[in-house]
């Protein structure tokens, strides 16, 4: 007779999210250094990388809890709550600041009613900071979503802003 595999007993975790994890995994996880790129396919599929996911990941990669949860925590583009449905990533780079890029965080965290890493009352926006898009020629820099923006004002803000609820 066989002695009984070891295999410790998951927490519970909703179907959609275990067959998302999964789905993720299972494509993924015979990738050299396969951590990051199953994270990003998780955050595409669920939109941020449930805490409740962690220890699915963890026995599905072969690694422990912490060895995930240390990924996801480092990394400030893994998100581990729910997002709105447009992210808004403002610059915070050197060039972006010289340019006035303080002035404009300012006044979208006013405009919007929310800090970083929070998300509006309706649902629509999350505002996140970057440290660098890459489009320092043109500060300050936003991104939304994937769409980059350069030489970004309050103004032009108000104008984007007044076009999506429009």
């Amino acid at each position: 007779m066989k002695p009984a595999r070891n295999v410790a007993t998951l927490p519970p975790i909703d179907d959609a999210l275990r067959d998302a994890v999964l789905a993720v995994t299972t494509r993924l996880k015979d990738q050299p250094g396969a951590l990051l790129p199953v994270l990003h396919g998780i955050q595409a599929a669920v939109g941020y990388v449930p805490e409740d996911a962690v220890p699915l990941i963890a026995r599905e990669m072969n690694l422990s809890r912490a060895d995930v949860h240390g990924v996801v925590s480092f990394y400030h583009f893994f998100r581990t709550r729910p997002v709105g449905k447009r992210v808004i990533y403002l610059c915070r780079a050197e060039s972006c600041q010289a340019m006035g890029a303080t002035k404009l965080e300012q006044h979208v965290k006013h405009r919007l009613g929310v800090a970083f890493h929070e998300t509006t009352a309706d649902g629509e926006y999350t505002l996140e900071p970057v440290y660098c898009l890459g489009n320092c020629a043109c500060s300050p820099a936003m991104m939304v979503d994937d769409a980059l923006m350069g030489r970004v004002t309050p103004a032009s803000f108000d104008a984007w802003l007044e076009s999506e609820t429009t």
